[in-house]
């Protein structure tokens, strides 16, 4: 049987999703928490990766097991298994055609500053904090020229290990709500630090140091060292993986990353 789970996370304690012997994962925990369960060796697969401090309320993973259980098992029971970081949100027995990375259509990550002269005591590692007022009209005027198909090297990580750049950016909005600005981005899929190298190169535009038209060069160019630099990780939440209706998944609002707008 494979079944289909939403995963949420804070990343502030782990070294990203990714299984690794020397460091604690998201996914170390989460199999081992389903072996416990499943009372056998669970292998989870994501709809995508995040980085060491990067969050999630929309994560989607898939596993196979020949143990039969309850939804509220894979849920609850796991959830007794897990760090209080870490939840299971829903659980969904799926076709064995579904595959939580190849099936999705699209992904969604949202990116939070916190934009006041103080930073907040309470909002520390999951939010990025800028001390200088931001022009977030500017920054969306700029981040129209990403969307479409385009060869992403000047966003993309020097180790990302990606056969090529060219990904689909589908819609991008940069609005703000009191002192937060939110920088949503939606793509077929994303390079290695893509979201914070867009970022990064937003605000210095929000600042003024740079013109809306500097992204539209920058996309031309084709030069990672010619953007801006990479935003930190505390401020990026993955909010959603996008399926085919067939499978009937639930989909994450945006407005449960923390703050309504």
């Amino acid at each position: 049987m494979r079944v289909a789970l939403g995963i949420e996370y804070l990343g502030t304690a782990y070294c990203g999703w990714q299984y690794q012997e020397h460091c604690d994962s998201v996914q170390k925990n989460l199999q081992s928490a389903l072996s416990f369960i499943a009372d056998e060796k669970i292998e989870v697969h994501c709809a995508g990766r995040t980085d060491a401090g990067v969050h999630a309320i929309g994560q989607v993973v898939h596993f196979d097991t020949k143990s039969a259980r309850l939804g509220r098992a894979w849920v609850q029971g796991t959830n007794t298994q897990l760090p209080y970081d870490i939840r299971v949100a829903w659980a969904k027995p799926v076709s064995e055609d579904f595959h939580a990375r190849f099936s999705a259509k699209a992904r969604q990550y949202r990116y939070v500053i916190f934009n006041r002269a103080v930073h907040s005591a309470v909002l520390s590692g999951r939010v990025t904090w800028e001390r200088q007022c931001l022009n977030e009209h500017a920054m969306h005027n700029a981040a129209q020229a990403l969307i479409g198909e385009y060869d992403f090297s000047s966003f993309r990580a020097s180790g990302c290990q990606a056969n090529h750049a060219i990904r689909e950016v589908q819609s991008i909005q940069v609005t703000r709500h009191d002192d937060f600005v939110f920088v949503d981005i939606q793509a077929n899929a994303f390079l290695h630090h893509m979201v914070r190298n867009i970022v990064g190169t937003l605000l210095e535009i929000g600042r003024g140091e740079k013109p809306e038209e500097w992204v539209k060069s920058l996309l031309e160019k084709q030069d990672r060292t010619q953007a801006g630099i990479t935003a930190p990780a505390e401020g990026l939440y993955f909010v959603n993986a996008l399926y085919p209706e067939e499978f009937e998944l639930p989909r994450t609002p945006l407005d449960a990353v923390l703050w309504q707008e």
